[in-house]
């Protein structure tokens, strides 16, 4: 499969992968907007189909760079960019420990919108 064409849905939280224009993949995150600012990635879902093609691993990879892009550091909740993050040391840097507790408390207080 070609690299899926990714998009990122600020307002709604969400990068988005397509093949052509069927949506094939999602990162589902929020913003931690005070501080200490963050992108956190809550859940990573490939859609039926479209397993094993590397969308989620391409997902995973962008929203990194985007995140390296403003300056900000990455929170993977989500079990599959935590395990990404592992085996990509490189481009995944670890955040800092109250960065990731700020993550978690903000989603502990507002689990139904993730």
């Amino acid at each position: 499969m070609a690299e899926p064409r990714i998009r990122d849905d600020r307002a709604n939280g969400r990068l988005e992968a397509f093949e052509g224009d069927t949506p094939v993949g999602v990162v589902v995150y929020f913003v931690l907007d005070d501080a200490p600012h963050a992108l956190v990635a809550v859940h990573t879902v490939v859609e039926d189909g479209h397993e094993g093609k590397g969308v989620a691993g391409a997902l995973v990879g962008e929203f990194y760079r985007i995140a390296a892009a403003e300056g900000v550091p990455v929170v993977p909740l989500c079990p599959y960019a935590a395990r990404w993050a592992e085996r990509h040391p490189d481009e995944a840097p670890v955040a800092p420990p109250e960065v990731v507790g700020a993550a978690k408390r903000r989603l502990g207080a507002t689990p139904g919108l993730w």
